[in-house]
C-alpha cells in the first residue's frame, strides 16, 4: 500500500452517487399516454377486421351447405365434399376460381358435406362419391355429372357452357 496515496485510496473507496430517475413531465407522460391510445387503436381496428372476415367466412360456408337453395330458379353448381380429403379440398378451390366469371346472382355453388346427415343423403340420392361436381338446371334438375379432381381452365367452360344452356347468358 506504499506506493498508493491518500487520495488515490479514497477515490478508491469512494461510494458512487445513485441517481434517481427524474418524474415524467406531463410531456412525457401525455407522449406515452398517446403511443398507448394509437397501439390499442390500430390493434382494435386489426381485431375488428379479423373479426368481419371470421363472421363473413362462417356465413358464407353456411350458406354454401344450404341444399334446398337449388331448384328455385338459379342454375346451381353442387360439389360432394369430404372436408377431411385433400383432393375435395383442392377441387374445392378450383371450382370456386372457375365460378369467378358468374355473378352470386348468376349461378349458386353449393357443397354436400358427406359429413353432415343433409350431405350424405344428398350424395346417397344421386349415387355419387366425394370428389364430385353436379350440375343442376335452375329448376333443379341434374344435367351434369362432373367426376375426380378438374383443374378451373377444365372446369371455366363446363360452366360457361351450363350457364349458357340453362342460365340467362353471360
Amino acid at each position: 500500500f506504499g506506493h498508493l496515496t491518500g487520495a488515490h485510496m479514497a477515490r478508491k473507496t469512494k461510494k458512487r452517487k445513485v441517481t434517481k430517475p427524474s418524474k415524467p413531465t406531463p410531456d412525457m407522460r401525455r407522449r406515452t399516454a398517446l403511443k398507448l391510445l394509437r397501439s390499442g387503436g390500430v390493434s382494435l381496428a386489426v381485431l375488428g377486421a379479423a373479426g368481419i372476415w371470421t363472421v363473413r367466412s362462417v356465413q358464407a360456408m353456411a350458406a354454401e351447405r344450404d341444399l334446398s337453395q337449388f331448384g328455385q330458379g338459379k342454375p346451381v353448381v353442387v360439389q360432394v365434399h369430404d372436408p377431411q380429403c385433400p383432393t375435395c379440398t383442392a377441387l374445392q378451390r378450383q371450382t370456386r376460381k372457375a365460378l369467378r366469371q358468374f355473378g352470386e346472382c348468376d349461378m349458386l355453388y353449393l357443397v354436400a358435406d358427406i359429413t353432415q346427415p343433409e350431405g350424405g343423403a344428398f350424395a346417397r340420392r344421386y349415387g355419387v362419391p366425394h370428389v364430385t361436381l353436379l350440375l343442376f338446371d335452375a329448376d333443379g334438375t341434374l344435367q351434369t355429372t362432373i367426376f375426380g379432381m378438374q383443374s378451373r381452365s377444365d372446369l371455366e367452360p363446363i360452366f360457361a357452357g351450363h350457364f349458357a344452356a340453362f342460365g340467362t347468358g353471360i
